[in-house]
C-alpha cells in the first residue's frame, strides 16, 4: 500500500521538486506551499504522513502542527527546516512531531520515516477503533 503524504512547505522551489522525487519512488504526494491550505486538506482528506517546513511566513510551523493535531491527533507530522534549533526541536516534540529533519533533505532517510509515520497512524487508528467498539458494547450492554 502507499503512502499518502501531504508536503507543506513554502518554498515552491523546493516543493515541486521534492513533491515529484516522492511520486517517483511510489509515494501518493500532494502538496501545498500554504499552510491555512494544508488544514483545510487535513479536514477533507486523510494522509498517512505530513511533511512540514519549520519557516514560513503565512504561518510558522509549530503553530501549524499545532493546528494539525488539534484537527486530526492522530497525524504523524514529521519537520524540515533549514534552521534547526535544539529548542525547536524540542519545542515541536512537545506539540506531537514524530521527527525533526534538516534540509537539505536525505530522500532515502525521509522515506524510511514515512513508512514508520504510516505504520504508527496505522497503530493509532487501530486502537482508536478497537476502544470506540468497547465503547459501544459498553453502552449496549451486550
Amino acid at each position: 500500500m502507499s503512502e499518502k503524504v501531504l508536503l507543506i512547505d513554502d518554498e515552491k522551489d523546493f516543493v515541486v521538486p521534492l513533491a515529484e522525487r516522492m511520486k517517483n519512488r511510489g509515494i501518493d504526494v500532494s502538496s501545498t506551499t500554504s499552510p491555512l491550505e494544508a488544514i483545510k486538506k487535513v479536514e477533507e482528506e486523510s494522509y498517512d504522513a505530513i511533511v512540514l517546513d519549520l519557516m514560513m511566513p503565512e504561518m510558522d510551523g509549530l503553530e501549524t502542527l499545532a493546528a494539525l493535531k488539534e484537527k486530526r491527533p492522530e497525524l504523524q507530522i514529521i519537520l524540515l527546516t533549514g534552521h534547526a534549533t535544539v529548542e525547536k526541536g524540542i519545542e515541536a516534540m512537545k506539540l506531537g512531531a514524530m521527527d525533526f529533519l534538516e534540509k537539505p533533505i536525505d530522500l532515502k532517510v525521509l522515506s524510511e520515516k514515512i513508512k514508520k509515520a504510516q505504520a504508527k497512524k496505522m497503530i493509532l487508528v487501530e486502537k482508536r477503533t478497537e476502544e470506540k467498539i468497547k465503547q459501544i458494547i459498553m453502552e449496549k450492554s451486550w
